[in-house]
């Protein structure tokens, strides 16, 4: 895995701050004046069901979603101000893989390469699809790959430009045990090379392995914060499977 990360992003401060962020679709409650650090050199894992609110909360970190209310800092650029640079020092990989069925995983890379000014595209092409093991099948459409194969293109699309902050939504759904150790090798080398992480995740035990610290979301509200290694499986789920904290549930 190649060093990370190389953005311009400012180091001061945390890595993701967000203040009384609260983010409504017509009448439905995504996210409610929820504050949350994410500290650089760490990863952050967020813990919720369905509709808790994780999903749009990476989005809204990520300057791709707006938030109703409340204020968004993410790799020191106010994501309101400075969308564009938030944007260069974050990478994004959601549940759809933003990559183009009928091109390669190559000729994906190559275009979004060129699309985020990254020098020497052909170059680095290359060396994520190294770093994601996707070398061997790089020429291959991406309408051809199994589901394991575009998530590691996925997520090699979101390191091409070598972000500050990665955020992953769920990317561990649907893998098998290489691909869940891919994931784990992907976040550990971000944060150790003085990035961070905030992924979501369903499972308890699975997402403390690979957490410093972790966050649960229900009704789109943070419910507890704490660190990974304090926690127990267990006590997470019992989180998740207490009452909502309010009388409607957030979709996201």
């Amino acid at each position: 895995m190649t060093d990370q990360p190389a953005s311009t992003a400012t180091r001061s401060g945390h890595a993701l701050e967000l203040r009384g962020v609260s983010k409504t679709y017509g009448t439905t409650h995504a996210l409610r004046s929820v504050d949350l650090d994410a500290a650089w050199e760490r990863v952050l894992v967020l813990f919720g069901h369905n509709g808790a609110g994780k999903s749009t909360l990476l989005r809204v970190a990520a300057a791709l979603v707006k938030p109703t209310a409340g204020s968004v800092t993410t790799a020191g650029f106010d994501a309101d101000r400075h969308t564009q640079r938030v944007r260069a020092a974050t990478g994004y990989a959601g549940h759809g893989t933003l990559l183009y069925d009928d091109l390669t995983p190559e000729e994906n890379l190559r275009f979004y390469a060129r699309l985020h000014g990254v020098p020497q595209p052909d170059e680095r092409t290359g060396e994520v699809l190294r770093d994601v093991g996707a070398e061997r099948w790089a020429h291959r459409r991406v309408r051809g790959l199994s589901n394991g194969m575009q998530k590691r293109v996925a997520i090699a699309r979101a390191l091409l430009h070598r972000p500050a902050l990665l955020l992953l939504d769920e990317p561990d759904s649907g893998l098998d045990v290489q691909g869940q150790a891919f994931v784990e090798t992907v976040v550990r080398a971000v944060a150790d090379g003085g990035g961070a992480v905030v992924l979501s995740a369903h499972d308890p035990a699975r997402g403390l392995a690979i957490a410093d610290d972790f966050a649960v979301l229900r009704g789109g509200r943070i419910a507890a914060t704490g660190e990974a290694a304090s926690a127990a499986p267990d006590e997470v789920a019992a989180l998740l499977s207490a009452p909502p904290i309010n009388t409607s549930e957030g979709a996201a």
